[in-house]
């Protein structure tokens, strides 16, 4: 029987990139790009991938009544949130005020603009976009076989901050250390985007596909 991976469209985002790498890196599984909630609630995995403003992707998200399916999977199956899909995970954002999911704690914060110079005193842009590297603050299976160090490819301009250090699994400099990548039991989550991340980045997911959902 064929595994079942919904990557949840909630209308917000370019999901089909997410979806196309997923079925690259699995031909053998069925991926579903959904807002069914039949659909997300019977799958063996979840992606819950996103862009743009956090304040108008939890308004579609409530809207399209995709809230409790989205808890419901980042409880009881391997989970994977990408972008705004890990930052809707947390309790609150900066960005106009929003309330998050409140499923991890801690809240998205902005890159404060006081802060960004880079070490020869150039000031950095935001959104922070490009590569960069990614340090792995622990063993994690979807670490497995990406070296320490490795470019992922980002695009934000907030970034978590997280209250449960022992979640942080990833984190980068943009010009200071930064949260971008968290797990807990059978939920990981990335700042920067696997999909876009080349080699690196189809190897995470590879081995989100083979993860059993266990840290």
């Amino acid at each position: 029987m064929k595994q079942t991976i919904a990557v949840i469209d909630y209308g917000m985002g370019n999901v089909r990139s997410v979806t196309k790498a997923l079925e690259h890196v699995a031909p053998e599984a069925q991926v579903l790009l959904t807002s069914d909630t039949q659909q997300i609630e019977q799958a063996d995995k979840v992606v819950f991938p996103g862009q743009g403003a956090m304040r108008d992707c939890m308004a579609e998200l409530t809207a399209r009544g995709l809230r409790a399916a989205v808890s419901q999977a980042a409880a009881t199956r391997p989970f994977l949130g990408i972008c705004i899909g890990e930052q809707m995970l947390f309790e609150h954002s900066e960005e106009f005020d929003t309330p998050g999911l409140g499923i991890l704690p801690g809240t998205v914060t902005r890159f404060p603009q006081d802060k960004m110079m880079d070490a020869r005193g150039n000031r950095l842009k935001v959104p922070h976009m490009g590569w960069n590297e990614v340090w792995q603050n622990r063993p994690h299976p979807l670490w497995h076989g990406i070296d320490n160090g490795a470019r992922f490819y980002f695009v934000h301009s907030y970034h978590v901050t997280t209250t449960g250090t022992e979640l942080i699994t990833g984190e980068s400099d943009y010009p200071y250390r930064f949260t971008c990548a968290v797990g807990r039991a059978n939920l990981f989550a990335t700042q920067f985007h696997p999909e876009k991340s080349h080699t690196a980045g189809l190897r995470l997911l590879s081995n989100f596909v083979a993860w059993n959902g266990q840290a």
